[in-house]
């Protein structure tokens, strides 16, 4: 909000001066009845692995994130640009693999690739797009300077929280939102449908039927789910409401089994068919790969699309994004070292202390190693890990994370954040929601963001031109 020179900055402007004259008491009290009514309508998230396994709330402050909209241009330009390579990415690797051939990335990161799915080589998705839905995690370092920290290209969540936060600022501070021109959200879930139908499969016939593939209420982001399913006005369906029938998809029904034209599936992939993946998989649909690779059903995301998220092909952006569309990058990546090359394992090992360590198929926040804010046990229980199975890692440096205010106790007070738009692909436009999810650190001087530890969530204002 304060520039280095304690001015405000020009996207916060009008902000402040509404801030400047509001009662402190009163920014409480709205604080709390945002708490209310996420926990009357249900916006919880489960955490893994806690043993009383409750659900809880993600933490909400009512303190927006303000991006001008000259920042938010530069940001969807490069943003768009990633997205397109990354497709194209995908096609290439399950097609002819021509960055293979032209030794622009090594062989053995997408052989011995757990994410690369030799299934689906040869096979064209409906309308040539696997991306469907890609939430691009940015984090900013300076006034001009973001970079992308990883994308998210499977089954990316978090869009319900950027619906249901905007919509909560909106009934909470109506005078706002009169007062100052914030670009809207709310046409997300339409368009995610639109976007959906427009790849619908070639055995469609008629208007594009959808559902949403959850894996059931236990999972962590349900509530996403069912919220994205109403909002569409789709249908919630698990693995065991549907069977094939005459080689299609089909949901059970009031009236029989209905064919389904479109699946947004929230399972991972190995989960998906127990005939092709898993075979002891209760959540998947026996031979829905099948139809899928003879055009009778879409998939989105589609399977084997996690190959272009995975963190240890993250360092090859710039040459993948270089490869496919002839331009440098716009968005930055974060500086990388792949713990699976000797030389970068040595100096990874060296400065420990000063690095982030993450697991190449982890998430969350979990299995990763913050060194500047580790213990000494923490760090040689990570040395440990690494040395004895350090192709699993990549490391990088501890970025100085731009920080938003939030409402604390004694007042405002600075946390770091990082943004997460989400970006919808069809064969005939690139949609970017104007401004995404702000997960905030909670805790001072914390910089994991991630809910599952800790992390709170902001509404995300890009301000009108």
């Amino acid at each position: 909000m304060l520039g280095g020179d304690d001015k405000v900055r020009e996207p916060y402007a009008d902000y402040k001066g509404w801030l400047d004259n509001e009662d402190i008491k009163r920014l409480h009290r709205k604080s709390d009845d945002a708490e209310a009514f996420f926990r009357r309508t249900g916006i919880t998230f489960n955490v893994y692995g806690e043993d009383d396994g409750d659900e809880r709330l993600i933490p909400f402050d009512v303190i927006p994130r303000i991006l001008s909209g000259n920042e938010w241009r530069k940001l969807s330009r490069g943003i768009e640009q990633r997205v397109k390579a990354i497709n194209a990415f995908l096609y290439d690797i399950y097609h002819r693999q021509e960055i293979l051939r032209a030794g622009r990335i090594p062989v053995d990161l997408i052989a011995n690739n757990i994410a690369f799915l030799p299934q689906m080589i040869g096979v064209d998705p409906p309308g040539g797009i696997y991306t469907h839905i890609i939430g691009t995690d940015i984090v900013r370092t300076g006034p001009d300077e973001f970079y992308v920290l990883e994308d998210n290209a499977r089954t990316p969540s978090g869009v319900s929280y950027m619906l249901e936060n905007r919509e909560t600022m909106l009934h909470m501070f109506p005078e706002l939102f009169a007062k100052i021109g914030v670009q809207e959200v709310s046409s997300y879930p339409n368009k995610l449908r639109r976007s959906l139908a427009a790849c619908a499969p070639p055995k469609c016939d008629g208007k594009p039927v959808v559902a949403v593939l959850t894996p059931g209420i236990h999972n962590s982001a349900y509530f996403e789910h069912s919220f994205l399913a109403d909002q569409m006005g789709a249908e919630l369906v698990e693995g065991h409401d549907l069977k094939i029938v005459d080689g299609r998809v089909a949901m059970c029904t009031t009236q029989g089994y209905t064919a389904i034209d479109v699946i947004y599936r929230r399972i991972d992939d190995d989960y998906l068919d127990p005939l092709n993946f898993l075979p002891n998989s209760m959540l998947g649909v026996p031979g829905i790969l099948d139809v899928y690779r003879s055009g009778g059903i879409t998939i989105a995301n589609a399977p084997g699309t996690g190959i272009a998220d995975d963190k240890a092909l993250y360092s090859y952006m710039p040459e993948i994004v270089e490869f496919y569309t002839g331009q440098k990058p716009l968005l930055q990546n974060v500086p990388t070292w792949r713990c699976s090359e000797k030389d970068q394992l040595g100096y990874v090992l060296e400065h420990l202390e000063e690095l982030v360590v993450k697991e190449v198929h982890g998430s969350g926040g979990y299995g990763m190693l913050v060194g500047p804010a580790a213990s000494k046990k923490e760090v040689e229980d990570f040395r440990a890990k690494l040395i004895g199975n350090a192709s699993n890692y990549i490391a990088q440096p501890t970025l100085a994370l731009s920080s938003v205010p939030i409402l604390a106790k004694q007042g405002l007070s600075p946390r770091h954040v990082d943004l997460r738009p989400f970006v919808l692909v069809s064969p005939d436009r690139i949609d970017i929601t104007p401004g995404g999810l702000t997960r905030v650190a909670m805790t001072e001087g914390s910089l994991v963001v991630n809910s599952s530890q800790g992390g709170g969530t902001k509404d995300t204002w890009v301000l009108e031109e």
